[in-house]
């Protein structure tokens, strides 16, 4: 018996989820390296005088923040730090290779572990998208953010995202349209007793497939409070809270960060705390 060939008509085509690659989801649907990269060398000027020239990215994952700091300006050097050798594989490929040899050059990444990381002093320290949470005793954080002080150059400044309100403290799920695609954010678990919070984030596309836990997160949900508690106790000088501007129209959050001693009730805010050395 002569064994059928299938036809063009007949193969399965892959489906949009197969096909798609998560990490650029993720840089696509999550990240905004122009804009924070900015922010930060906007407070750091406005903190210092002076603009900072040496970032270190903690949990740099594809390392593109760090790879848009040093794209900024020719004078910027950036140390991404992670423990996942894929992943910075990954951002080795796609990323650093994008960019001008002058400005790879001044990029490091290092596959350590954020802890126990020895590098030259740095100007910034950026723990990003909540990454840190994944610390969730505080011996354990107050030991990271000691760690962070001493690779901070005199007058260097740490500064770290946090996100809350009672929204935070819910199951449930938040859908936004992409274009090409939708990102699902499932906040699947939280424990009071704990403060214990796990999320996933999916994506799903046209065709109706979907890339279920893309990435998903055990995280300690930290108050603010607790963080600048901690920021003290590690031997940080200041913090301030940067809050997020409202425009009066819309409801929505603006890109407008400034610095508060207090916030709204908001059912969802995000928020940066700035340490400084």
């Amino acid at each position: 018996m002569r064994r059928k060939t299938p036809t063009a008509s007949s193969r399965r085509r892959p489906t949009l989820a197969e096909r798609a690659d998560r990490y650029v989801l993720y840089q696509n649907s999550v990240q905004d390296p122009a804009w924070e990269t900015g922010l930060m060398a906007d407070v750091y000027r406005s903190l210092r005088g002076r603009d900072a020239r040496r970032l270190r990215e903690d949990f740099c994952g594809t390392a593109l923040f760090a790879c848009e700091w040093v794209r900024r300006n020719p004078r910027n050097e950036a140390i991404g730090v992670d423990l996942d050798p894929a992943v910075l594989a990954w951002g080795r490929e796609h990323n650093l290779a994008r960019l001008k040899p002058s400005a790879a050059r001044r990029l490091s990444l290092l596959e350590a572990d954020v802890l126990t990381v020895r590098t030259p002093p740095v100007d910034i320290v950026a723990a990003c998208n909540f990454s840190y949470w994944v610390f969730k005793d505080r011996v354990t954080l107050r030991r990271y953010f000691e760690g962070v002080r001493k690779s901070l150059a005199e007058g260097g400044i740490f500064m770290l995202d946090c996100y809350g309100g009672h929204d935070a403290y819910k199951v449930m799920r938040e859908r936004e349209d992409m274009g090409r695609f939708t990102y699902v954010w499932d906040q699947a678990d939280y424990d009071p007793v704990t403060a214990e919070t796990t999320c996933h984030i999916h994506y799903a596309f046209p065709d109706g497939s979907r890339l279920d836990r893309a990435f998903s997160y055990h995280w300690r949900l930290w108050s603010l409070r607790e963080l600048r508690e901690l920021l003290e106790e590690a031997g940080y000088r200041r913090s301030t809270v940067y809050w997020q501007g409202t425009d009066p129209k819309t409801g929505e959050g603006t890109d407008e960060f400034e610095p508060a001693e207090r916030g709204e009730a908001d059912p969802a805010w995000v928020a940066y705390i700035v340490a400084e050395k």
